[in-house]
């Protein structure tokens, strides 16, 4: 393989500024094109599936194309976002959404001296934000969920202010290795002119979205809370099911979704985080990761353990401290997807196919090679025509790439 196969089109920076697939970025996100691709091929109203809904980019573009897309997701924040996303906004929604914009930017405007204002329990939030953009934000907040009802208007407002957090942020929210610029010196006070240029950032991004709402989609979407590994919630039996799980590379959402969910009031500990993530598949946040220190393979095991379990052992020995806990990421990662792969079974129609995006990856110069390891346990559920594609090389000294590994349910 060569660099040919580096395809940026293919990947979440694809994303940014393609209609709602651009209302927020993720940066583990793959691209909304490869998608469309796939599904383009199949006839109208198709039924579309994403287990790993993460962004919603697949249910997103089902219905852009006309078809049924629905997902699934552990986080909360995530099916809120996606579901906000897929939503069918009306004229009126869209009009109350102008008129609670201008209430946010009137009322927020006289909080500037309010230091009692709520603030997200973010540790140093200070390094996020400077006095003056923290203020607003502050400001925003208390408008939005003091003043305006919960409805389909205020999600949109709230997905403009998710966006203004990282446009005023001091944090780099572009790479996984995230890092921060420098505040001034005097991080005590503020000059009004940073609070207000703060509140015109988050017009300008929640006017962007209302803009793009108020183009509808043909289709029908819809986001459920619940457990990949299970996939016990009320999904339709899928034409497709077509997802990106989380790859074997110890990145998580939740480290990502942090400052989002934080200012939504979805987390309020730093043990929340952890234990959320401990409920994610390749969950490794907080205390997620001092739990896999404890972690045992179930009985039954998977069917690629012989050549897991070499590799694992491999990492074990080579990794030093963290060799041991890595091997057991390893090991958890892909004993819970082989649940997942059972669970799968039954959401596809006879006929219907599976498409996974994955990436390989390495620990210590071990390569764990998910895409084949995929291949064999689809294969084991029950799977046909299996079948394993390179898709581009990663952004990476490694040998590292992604590739679409895809099989069909028999008649």
């Amino acid at each position: 393989m060569t660099s040919d196969l580096q395809n940026p089109h293919l990947t979440y920076k694809a994303n940014a500024g393609v209609g709602r697939h651009g209302w927020l970025r993720l940066t583990p996100a793959y691209g909304v094109r490869l998608v469309r691709e796939k599904i383009s091929l199949l006839p109208p109203g198709s039924i579309i599936t994403d287990p790993f809904s993460g962004t919603g980019t697949t249910p997103l573009a089902a219905m852009e194309l006309g078809h049924y897309g629905q997902s699934l997701d552990v986080n909360p924040f995530l099916i809120w976002m996606a579901n906000a996303k897929m939503s069918h906004y009306s004229e009126n929604d869209i009009s109350n959404g102008w008129k609670y914009l201008g209430i946010i930017r009137e009322e927020a405007s006289k909080l500037h001296a309010d230091m009692s204002l709520w603030q997200p329990n973010i540790f140093k939030i200070d390094r996020w934000w400077s006095a003056g953009s923290l203020q607003a934000l502050k400001a925003i907040a208390h408008v939005i969920f003091e003043f305006l009802p919960d409805d389909r208007s205020r999600n949109l407002l709230l997905i403009g202010f998710c966006r203004a957090l990282i446009d005023a942020s001091n944090a780099a929210f572009n790479h996984q290795s995230m890092s921060f610029k420098e505040n001034s010196k005097d991080i005590t006070s503020f000059e009004i002119k940073v609070f207000e240029a703060t509140l015109d950032i988050y017009a300008q991004e929640a006017g962007e979205i209302l803009k793009s709402a108020s183009q509808d989609l043909p289709g029908v979407g819809i986001a459920y809370e619940g457990d990949s590994r299970e996939m016990e919630n009320p999904l339709k039996p899928a034409d497709l099911l077509v997802t990106s799980p989380p790859y074997v590379n110890r990145m998580s959402y939740i480290r990502e979704l942090r400052p989002y969910m934080y200012w939504l009031k979805y987390l309020d500990a730093a043990s929340d985080a952890g234990d959320l993530d401990w409920k994610a598949i390749g969950g490794t946040w907080g205390s997620a990761t001092s739990k896999l220190n404890s972690w045992r393979p179930s009985e039954t095991g998977t069917p690629v353990d012989a050549s897991m379990d070499s590799v694992r052992a491999r990492i074990a020995a080579d990794g030093e401290k963290n060799g041991p806990l890595l091997s057991n990421y390893v090991g958890k990662y892909f004993h819970d997807m082989w649940s997942h792969f059972n669970a799968t079974l039954q959401h596809v129609k006879h006929g219907g196919s599976v498409s996974y995006i994955i990436g390989n990856s390495t620990f210590y110069g071990h390569e764990v090679p998910a895409h084949e390891w995929y291949a064999s346990m689809l294969s084991e559920v029950g799977y046909v025509d299996v079948e394993v594609k390179p898709i581009r090389k990663r952004n990476s000294k490694k040998a590292l790439y992604e590739y679409d590994v895809t099989a069909r349910r028999p008649q």
